[in-house]
């Protein structure tokens, strides 16, 4: 059984930088997905970044690019999400998933297991 536990959110004003972390419990044998996503009171969720984890491909929201960095520790089986330039409508839940055959990266109904998210609030 895989479980995945998001920290790190918070809040921060506008300009700030946050890291996102997700512990990743439990086993995913070979190469997998794995990927940020986030919902905004009163939207859908909406992918942020995504990793081929063995493999190192990174996908990117057109609207992060640039500003977040997704990357993940082997050794520490734990997926990272550097956010910098931190801009209000980057408040959200963020929430972390993970899966193994993924034909769209930044499509949330591709990922099998999700963690329970983390808050991101950035103030003007």
């Amino acid at each position: 059984q895989v479980q995945l536990v998001e920290s790190g959110g918070g809040s921060v004003q506008a300009g700030g930088s946050l890291r996102l972390s997700c512990a990743v419990f439990g086993h995913f044998y070979s190469s997998y997905y794995m990927g940020w996503f986030r919902q905004a009171p009163g939207k859908e969720r909406e992918g942020v970044a995504a990793i081929f984890v063995g493999v190192g491909s990174t996908y990117y929201a057109d609207s992060v690019k640039g500003r977040f960095t997704i990357s993940q520790d082997n050794a520490k089986n734990t997926l990272y999400l550097q956010m910098n330039s931190l801009k209000p409508e980057d408040t959200a839940m963020y929430y972390c998933a993970a899966d193994y055959s993924v034909r769209w990266p930044l499509i949330d109904q591709e990922y099998l297991y999700w963690g329970q998210g983390t808050q991101v609030t950035v103030s003007s």
